[in-house]
């Protein structure tokens, strides 16, 4: 009995382990290309009402009480939200240059509290615009943890690709 109990203990601290030297900051990034020109693409991610239009985390509950401040769009403009389905965060616009890149502070309060950085860019391509929807932050304990379980990268960066889709047909209709 005694022996099992210390296989189990030290099994429980090898993986504790394991999850120790995962990486202490993650990245999610998605491109598509938008037959449009970045001044038509822009407005759609610096106005947070029209991002809410194409965003697939704000469709994923029709019902989450959004609530808008600050601008209109540009840098401070901001929504929070509240669902049983999305938990209760806020996004404010920390950066804005017109036609080219968009970045925002991503604040999650419930389930769990989690701050991070997403970032908006849009590149001239010819007759098109290349746009990336990316997101950065911290990787603590819990979080290591958890994706050792789930695939952030494939949650969260499918959700990206839904709304660049979102967009892009926006855009080009």
């Amino acid at each position: 009995m005694i022996t099992a109990l210390i296989i189990v203990v030290l099994l429980v601290a090898a993986f504790l382990g394991y999850v120790a030297t995962r990486p202490n900051a993650f990245r999610i990034q998605r491109a598509t290309r938008v037959k449009a020109a970045p001044e038509s693409l822009y407005p759609l991610i610096s106005d947070m009402k029209k991002f809410n239009t194409w965003n697939p985390f704000a469709k994923a509950d029709p019902d989450a009480a959004l609530t808008y401040s600050g601008p209109a769009s540009g840098k401070g403009a901001s929504y929070g939200w509240a669902s049983r389905k999305l938990g209760v965060g806020r996004m404010e616009i920390v950066e804005a240059t017109p036609s080219s890149r968009v970045v925002a502070k991503l604040d999650f309060v419930k389930p769990f509290e989690a701050h991070n950085i997403v970032e908006f860019t849009l590149e001239p391509k010819d007759d098109s615009t290349d746009v990336v929807w990316a997101m950065h932050g911290p990787m603590p304990f819990m979080s290591k943890l958890m994706t050792v379980f789930f695939n952030q990268d494939r949650m969260v960066g499918g959700e990206f690709e839904k709304g660049l889709a979102n967009m892009k047909a926006a855009a080009e209709t």
